[in-house]
This record gives C-alpha cells, sequence and structure tokens, in this order.
C-alpha cells in the first residue's frame, strides 16, 4: 500500500511538471505572437501559486482527515451552493464568454464548481453509509432534491459538462451502493428517451451534432476549435515536432493551455508523448482502484473509488475532446491544464486517497 502511495504520488507530480512546462510553451507563444503587455512567465506563475495554495489546501485536509471531511461535506455543500450563487451577483461574480463560472479575487478567479463535483458524491456517501434504516423511495428523493440546489446552479450558469460529470459519478454511486433500480434506472430511462427525441427536434441541437461529426462544416464557428485540434495532433506524427515547435499555438487553436493543451503536447511530443500521459492516467486508475479493492472500511472504499473515477473520467473526456472524439465541453485535464481552482480541488482529491491508504497502512501495522 505504502509504495502505490508513493507511485500515485509521482505519477501527479509528473503530470504537473509536464503540465508546467505546456502552460509556460503555449502562454509564452501567445504573449510574443500578439505581443501583449504581459511577462511570458504569468501564467507559469499563477499557476505555481495555485499549486503552493493546493498543497496547503492538502496538508489541512491531511491533517483533518478523511472521516472528518466527509463529516463536515455537507456544511462544506452549502459554503459551495451560496458561493455558486454568488457568481451571479455583479461586481463578485465574473462572466466570461457569456458564462458565469467564476468569482473574481482581485487579479485571480475562483470557479466554485470545481469543488462542488466533489463534495455532492461525497455528502451523498456519508449520508447514504450513516443510515441505520433502509433507504426508501420518499428518502431518496429527498436526498436527490438536496444535491440538485447545487446541481441546478451549475446548469444556469451554464456549464453541462461539469454537471454530466456530477451525474455519471452519482449513477456509479447508485450502483456502488445497491440502491433499488427502479429509484433511479427506470426515470433515467424513459428521460433518456423522452429527452433524445426532444433534443433531435431542435435544430440547433441538430446543428452542433452535425459540426461535431464534420467541424469543417462551421470552420468561422464551433467547428473551428476541434479542426484546429485535429491538425495539431495529426501533425505531430509518431516523435512530435519537438518542446516549443508547435505552430497550432501560434493563435490558430484558441484555449490551447486549457482545454486543449493535449492537442499541443502531441503536436510537439507525437504519438509517443500522449501515449504516456495515457498511460500516467492509467497509472492512478490502477492505483486508485487497487487501493479501494484493498480497504474493507465500506465508506472508505466508495471514497477512494468515485475519487479516482471522477479524474480518470475528467482525463478521458477531455483528451476525447482533443483527438475529435467527444464534443467540446470545457473539461480541464486533471493536473496538467492550466486551471487554478481545478488544480486546488484536484490536489485535495489526491491527499483525501493518500489519508485513506495511510490509515489502511497503520491498520495493516496493528494487526501484522
Amino acid at each position: 500500500m505504502k509504495f502505490k502511495s508513493l507511485l500515485l504520488t509521482l505519477c501527479v507530480l509528473i503530470l504537473f511538471i509536464l503540465g508546467l512546462c505546456m502552460v509556460f510553451n503555449t502562454t509564452a507563444a501567445e504573449v510574443l505572437d500578439r505581443s501583449l503587455a504581459k511577462s511570458t512567465h504569468h501564467a507559469l506563475v499563477r499557476q505555481i501559486l495555485y499549486a503552493i495554495l493546493g498543497s496547503l489546501l492538502a496538508m489541512g485536509v491531511w491533517f483533518l482527515g478523511y472521516d472528518q471531511f466527509l463529516r463536515l461535506s455537507g456544511h462544506f455543500l452549502v459554503i459551495g451552493s451560496v458561493l455558486l450563487v454568488l457568481v451571479f451577483i455583479p461586481g463578485i461574480g465574473q462572466q466570461i464568454n457569456g458564462a458565469h463560472r467564476w468569482l473574481g479575487v482581485g487579479s485571480y478567479s475562483f470557479q466554485p464548481s470545481e469543488f462542488v463535483k466533489y463534495l455532492i458524491p461525497l455528502y451523498y456517501i456519508h449520508a447514504i453509509t450513516t443510515r441505520r434504516e433502509p433507504l426508501l423511495l420518499k428518502d431518496f428523493l429527498v436526498l436527490l432534491a438536496k444535491m440538485a440546489i447545487p446541481m441546478g446552479l451549475i446548469l444556469i450558469e451554464p456549464d453541462n459538462g461539469t454537471v454530466a460529470i456530477i451525474l455519471s459519478s452519482l449513477l456509479v454511486l447508485f450502483l456502488l451502493t445497491k440502491v433499488r433500480w427502479v429509484y433511479w434506472g427506470l426515470p433515467l430511462l424513459v428521460l433518456s428517451v423522452v429527452g433524445g427525441i426532444v433534443a433531435f427536434q431542435m435544430p440547433h441541437v441538430h446543428n452542433r451534432i452535425q459540426v461535431y461529426l464534420h467541424p469543417e462544416l462551421d470552420l468561422q464557428g464551433k467547428g473551428h476549435q476541434p479542426y484546429q485540434a485535429k491538425i495539431a495532433a495529426g501533425s505531430g506524427g509518431v516523435w512530435g515536432r519537438g518542446l516549443g515547435e508547435s505552430l497550432q499555438k501560434l493563435d490558430y487553436l484558441p484555449h490551447a493551455r486549457s482545454d486543449y493543451i493535449a492537442a499541443i503536447f502531441a503536436e510537439e511530443f507525437g504519438f509517443m508523448g500522449i501515449m504516456l500521459l495515457i498511460l500516467l492516467y492509467m497509472m492512478i486508475g490502477y492505483l486508485g482502484f487497487s487501493i479501494a479493492v484493498q480497504i474493507q472500511d465500506l465508506q472508505a472504499f466508495y471514497v477512494v473509488a468515485i475519487l479516482t473515477f471522477l479524474i480518470c473520467f475528467q482525463a478521458f473526456l477531455n483528451l476525447g475532446v482533443a483527438s475529435g472524439l467527444l464534443p467540446s465541453k470545457g473539461i480541464n485535464l486533471p493536473f496538467f491544464s492550466q486551471g487554478g481552482t481545478s488544480l486546488l480541488a484536484n490536489f485535495m482529491v489526491i491527499c483525501i486517497i493518500l489519508n485513506i491508504a495511510k490509515g489502511r497502512i497503520e491498520v495493516q501495522r496493528r494487526t501484522g
């Protein structure tokens, strides 16, 4: 268990260091190409500062302990919901590209939904595992209603990608915690069928599907980013152009340091580089789930399993978007792409997993 914890930490550090190189690489090129009045190091410095804050937060979670953090998850979720309301208040919240997702703190920004997407599954785990009586339909609906409040706020920001991630994590937890199928499976099936039929009747939905399948149909609009990402990834070949040699980062590919950073990485390091990236996330998945199955405490098992799933699922979504296999949803690549709040939340998540693994090691020593 100790070796797995060290290896998990090493994988995260390698991803973070590679991400720092790519953040500096892409933002420096943007500053020079546009002749912006900024330092070429400004994004690198911000990412390092967020990493320091994330480390301090992780230390706080470590000393608090995962069990105490889980007990306070309901209170943290209330605070997160209040912050989600504040993003809509002018002067406090920031509107970027028509979305109200950020709170302004000086020259820095904070995205509450990045924490809430982890707090909701943790709150569900605490609510389910501390129940003494069987879960009835009424109790299940009350629990869903409580979680629906922050999810609804995220949905109207709008941030459909984060809501989809939260719903996916809850579906996994429904299966793990053995909630009766008729409580959630049947309603989900009905909603999916009805929603699909209604959506296909809407012209803009049909157009977005067409652009997703054929981005070249709208190169001046929504098809621009996925089309340029394909060019970036495809031009890397087997070994890539070399560090700093990307052409697509020169104002061809928007959001090159965040949503599409993997495409630039593929261009500079090629197929072998992107395979290394995928391998690192696969290692994180393997180590996280391996730690989970060795834990006898059911609550701790749920926590490690769902947090590992969330990290890997976000990586899958981001890499799928960068390769053109999935439509763009604005999902960061964990530990790699630029995003301060995402980095804070992901550091916290890894710390919770390591804290649970440490408790398992101590139990083995006492019983050994």
